[in-house]
């Protein structure tokens, strides 16, 4: 009996024990190895938690009626007036024509690194087109033209001094105010850093990828005078465009930030005011009202005293002129 009480306090001694003593890999005289404290992770306070989520939630609403009214029937009835008020843009342009907007203007065109001969001859090819707005139209057919004719110019390899450019109509709005362009698709040859600008209708040409390879290896574009008057770049009312663009520059920088569903709504109330206010009737005058005329029975009536004195002395007149006779 004795030998199994021993035998049973050993065991429990030995299951209290740590294991790393009686580890296969550990010999008399190793230091025990020692195990690292677990830290607890870090745990956000309450404020931040709630603040979190209540921002979470704000921008889930806000986005939630940005696609309700970019999305869906909305999206289709504005589809019809040829605007394109959804969210995203499926657009296939070349990425290695760079996209040119107020942002990098200064730094790709104006301030590019040229030696003296490069400034020179160097020549900017660029399109201003709508077809992020118009996905389908006469846009996204002069947008796929200047990409093949891109494409032709590389082939050809005998234009290094002509760089293609690409700006959105609808993002920018510094350049296209300073350089009075009002409409797109438009193709702009820019010369000079910015300082000579020729215009041309993209719409009212027939073009093909051949005949635009063809413009600039010949310098057709020569043919036409560069847009010269008091507003153009040089001119003497050149700041009154330049004013007008940083107005609109900053009005523009304004409204992007807007949520797009508080744009719908405040420009949906505001067209409505107006059309009320322009079909509003305008208010009855009241008649004028004419004085009544005097009837016949209002005529002073004769007393009966008057009457008789009227015609005693009407029957002495006939008799003094009977005494006569």
């Amino acid at each position: 009996m004795r030998l199994q009480a021993s035998l049973l306090s050993l065991l429990a001694i030995t299951g209290i024990a740590n294991a790393q003593y009686f580890s296969a890999g550990w010999t008399p005289g190793q230091p025990v190895p020692t195990e690292p404290a677990t830290t607890a992770p870090p745990t956000s306070s309450w404020s931040q938690v709630a603040q979190n989520a209540d921002s979470n939630r704000a921008n889930t609403f806000s986005s939630f009626l940005d696609e309700l009214v970019t999305a869906g029937p909305v999206s289709a009835i504005m589809s019809f007036a040829g605007l394109n008020i959804s969210g995203t843009r499926n657009l296939d342009w070349d990425e290695r024509i760079p996209l040119i907007t107020d942002s990098n203007y200064q730094d790709i065109i104006v301030n590019e690194e040229l030696s003296p001969e490069e400034e020179e001859k160097r020549v900017w090819f660029l399109i201003i087109t709508v077809t992020a707005g118009q996905p389908e139209g006469i846009s996204k057919y002069v947008d796929t033209v200047f990409d093949d004719a891109y494409n032709h110019t590389l082939e050809k390899g005998d234009l290094p001094h002509v760089r293609f450019g690409r700006i959105d109509y609808l993002d920018v709005t510094s350049i296209t105010t300073k350089w009075a362009v009002w409409s797109a698709p438009t193709l702009v040859v820019l010369r000079d850093r910015g300082r000579t600008l020729r215009f041309y209708k993209g719409g009212r040409m027939h073009l093909t990828a051949e005949l635009l390879y063809q413009f600039l290896k010949d310098e057709t574009w020569r043919m036409k005078e560069p847009w010269n008057t008091a507003f153009s770049p040089g001119g003497q009312r050149e700041w009154v465009l330049d004013y007008l663009a940083l107005v609109l520059s900053t009005v523009h920088s304004f409204f992007v930030r807007v949520p797009r569903w508080v744009m719908y709504v405040a420009s949906g109330g505001a067209a409505s005011l107006i059309i009320n206010l322009l079909h509003k009737s305008s208010p009855q005058r009241p008649a004028v009202r004419s004085a009544p005329k005097p009837s016949a029975s209002s005529a002073p009536i004769a007393t009966k005293g008057e009457s008789t004195a009227t015609s005693g002395k009407v029957q002495k007149s006939a008799s003094k002129r009977k005494g006569k006779q």
